[in-house]
């Protein structure tokens, strides 16, 4: 997907870039592959593969949830890496406070010099656990409007990462490949004891190579018990799963 590709399929979702944006989505591209020479952010490096595969897939977010395209939210990105799925959505629309919360330093570096580079207002980066970042003694828990993760966990594992964060009637969407619909019936018992409830799962296909996404929204309808999200490495080996399951 070249450059004018993406911008004439955002068109087709009623989305028109300026010309500054578009040239935010071309320096975005070019400070990651220069960065990628020396930290690892991605193994997708190609311009058409980086506008279709990081670039329009991030944006599939805001077609999922449109509230994304004109209220002033908060997003919290989990695992964000190089920044996907949260900064391109903040390039398109700018009223969305952005937050990134990645374990890696090198990648919050990568992070804060791009935010300077593309002169992007309203946004924040820490270098910390998922887990520690909403605890029960975080500042950031239960505090957030969206709360979203990308190719970072599997779903029971992301929603004990990231329902803490949700502020009570707020969103948790996930952005999964094609497992995700296998992973939807393995987490029914997480959303429960974490406070969530399934508000929809949408299946769709990237432009061209007809990749399969699922996003998973989950509403945030009650508190999550202050024992979630336990401690590092617990969570993965052990995960909520119904008994059912185990």
């Amino acid at each position: 997907m070249s450059p004018d590709q993406f911008f004439q399929q955002l068109e087709t979702q009623g989305i028109i870039l300026t010309a500054t944006q578009k040239q935010q989505f071309d320096n975005y591209y070019h400070l990651l592959v220069e960065t990628n020479k020396v930290v690892n952010l991605t193994a997708i490096t190609t311009e058409g593969d980086v506008y279709l595969k990081h670039f329009y897939d991030s944006l599939t977010l805001a077609f999922a949830l449109p509230e994304l395209q004109t209220a002033s939210l908060s997003l919290l990105d989990v695992g964000a890496g190089a920044g996907f799925p949260s900064i391109p959505n903040k390039i398109v629309f700018p009223q969305l406070e952005v937050s990134i919360v990645d374990s890696l330093n090198k990648r919050i570096n990568f992070l804060q010099e791009l935010a300077t580079q593309l002169d992007l207002q309203g946004v924040a980066f820490y270098h910390e656990r998922a887990e520690d970042f909403g605890s029960k003694r975080s500042p950031h828990r239960q505090s957030y409007n969206v709360v979203t993760a990308r190719a970072v966990a599997s779903l029971p594992v992301l929603a004990e990462l990231c329902l803490p964060l949700v502020q009570k009637g707020g969103y948790f969407v996930a952005m999964k490949g094609s497992k995700g619909v296998e992973e939807l019936q393995q987490s029914e018992h997480a959303f429960h004891v974490l406070g969530g409830k399934l508000v929809k799962s949408i299946e769709l296909t990237l432009p061209e190579t007809k990749d399969k996404r699922v996003i998973i929204i989950v509403q945030k309808t009650k508190e999550t018990p202050k024992t979630y999200p336990r401690k590092p490495g617990t969570i993965t080996k052990a995960p909520l799963l119904g008994d059912e399951l185990k």
